[in-house]
This record gives structure tokens, sequence and C-alpha cells, in this order.
């Protein structure tokens, strides 16, 4: 009786594989002996990834700001990495759906934390100096933001609380995303015209939206905790995991970005308004736009002073 190797188990493993994509194991053995090894700096593509900040200006701490909202961008890259694998699952388990959102949860604590780099690695009056070419760009334009709130909560909970009650699930999503909360911080008070700012985001990212919008109407995070049995919904950590989140995201993140905008935007070198133009303090403040994904983990008093005392 002849024992098999190690080394023919796990050939017979590769020919199951090549097999199955109806490819040859001996082609795919010899391409091996003409790769070269795998580097640290090839599979992280750090050239590439160190040569993605240019500067508008001379000014050095230009390049902390560029840098910081880059990393933002990775973290918001890794949040929605989790929601998908999360909301695509059929019948998540309630151990896979807390992971989950623990993972989530702690991208947005780092997100939160590392507000110190803006707040306090910058001289204002570098800040207020190269700001002025940024205009009409703003953080407003994060489209992956914008995802990761579509993928959170039902579309309701995102939409201006002064057109809600005339919007429900058979409303097209088209008429809806005119009314989504932050459609406001992009138009003049006075005209009820879209800025360029809101116009151009709009431009980039529309379609992708509505998308978007309809991929997640019935299996965003919220959806997907309803669906679980009765008695996972009350699981202790669960519920924990959910309500840290959905605070962490709409509360002490946003007051984190929030203070650092204050710290500049208030220091009386500059105009005292944001690049895109538009009204930051409201539309920023979670007491003011009520931001609130998971609602019914909320009692009455919580959810009656949402933001308040920050």
């Amino acid at each position: 009786m002849t024992t098999k190797t190690n080394t023919d188990i796990l050939l017979e493993a590769l020919d199951e594989k090549f097999d199955a994509i109806n490819q040859k194991t001996e082609t795919h053995l010899e391409g091996l002996l003409w790769s070269k090894p795998i580097t640290y700096w090839d599979y992280i593509q750090t050239d590439a990834l160190l040569n993605l900040q240019t500067q508008r200006t001379v000014l050095p701490d230009e390049m902390v700001f560029i840098m910081y909202h880059q990393v933002n961008e990775l973290l918001f890259k890794m949040t929605l990495w989790e929601i998908k694998q999360l909301c695509h699952t059929e019948k998540p388990k309630t151990d896979f759906f807390t992971e989950k959102l623990r993972r989530i949860s702690r991208y947005f604590d780092m997100l939160t934390t590392s507000f110190d780099i803006m707040g306090d690695g910058m001289e204002v009056e570098q800040y207020m100096k190269f700001r002025n070419t940024l205009t009409p760009a703003s953080g407003f334009q994060s489209a992956q933001y914008r995802l990761i709130e579509f993928s959170s909560t039902d579309l309701i909970n995102l939409i201006d609380y002064r057109f809600r009650a005339t919007i429900d699930r058979n409303t097209p999503y088209s008429h809806a995303f005119e009314h989504l909360y932050w459609q406001a911080a992009g138009k003049d008070y006075h005209t009820g015209e879209k800025s360029y700012l809101i116009l151009e985001f709009e431009r980039k990212y529309r379609e992708e939206f509505l998308r978007y919008m309809e991929e997640y109407n019935t299996i965003n995070i919220w959806q997907k905790f309803k669906q679980l049995p009765e008695a996972d919904q009350k699981n202790p950590e669960l519920v924990k995991a959910m309500r840290h989140y959905d605070h962490t995201v709409n509360i002490t993140w946003v007051m984190g970005h929030l203070n650092a905008a204050r710290k500049y935007i208030e220091s009386g070198k500059g105009s005292g308004e944001a690049t895109g133009g538009s009204d930051w303090k409201k539309y920023m403040h979670p007491k003011y736009q009520r931001r609130i994904f998971f609602p019914e983990l909320w009692s009455e008093e919580e959810l009656k002073n949402w933001g308040e005392g920050y």
C-alpha cells in the first residue's frame, strides 16, 4: 500500500482546482518557475500609494491634509468591505453579525480619534491659506461615506425631516434622492438652486448612488437585523454593537469632524465659510440633522436628546 505524501495530496488538490476551470496543472506549475518571489512593496503597492499625494500649494501642512483624507477614504473602503459581506450573507448568524459590526465600529473609532491629526496637526495660518485653493471642493463630496449611509439604514432615515411624511417605500429612488438630508447643504437658501459643489457631485456619482439605494433597500444593515430571529434581535452583544456603530458614526465621528473644522474656520483668519459654501454648522451637527441609523434601538429620551451635550 502506497502512502500519499503531502506533495501528492497538494498536487491532487491542484488538479481538481484547475480541472474545474478547464486548465492544465502543468502549465500553472511551469509558470511558477518563472515568477519572481513576492515582496512587501509589490504586494502593498507602496510606490504607487506613496505617489498619490499631489499638493496644489507650497505649504507643507497641505500634505498632512491630503494624506489624512486619503487615510479616511481607505477606512471608508474597509467599512464598505465589511458591510458588503454582512449584507450579502443570506442568513448571517448572530456571532458573525456582531463581529462585523464590531469591525466596522473599530474603523469609525479610529476615524474619530484621528481628528487630533486635523485639529492639532496643522498650523492655522497654513490651512487658511491652502484651503482657498480647494474651493469649491469639500469633504461633503466623499461618495464612499454616502454609500456607507445607504447600506446601513432604511432610506427614510436619510431623508430630510421636512419631507419624510411624503416619502415611503413606493417612492421612486430618483425622487427620494432629491430629498436626502444632505441636499439642503448644497442649495442656495434663497433660490433653492443647487450649488456647483453638489451639481458636480451628482454628475459623477448620481447613477451609482441610485443603484446602491436600490441594491441595499432590502438588505441594508437594519433590514438584515430585522430578518434575524426575534431572540437574536434581543441579543445583548449584538444590540450593543448596533448602538455603538450608530452612535459612533452619527455623533462622535461627526462631532470630531465638526470640532476640527471649528478650530480653523472660526479662527478669525478667514471668511468663516466652508470651502463648498455649505452652512456647515447646521449641516454637520447631529442635533440638527438627527441622522440615526437604528432609531428603534434607542429610547424616546435618547432620541429626543440626540446629539445634545456635544
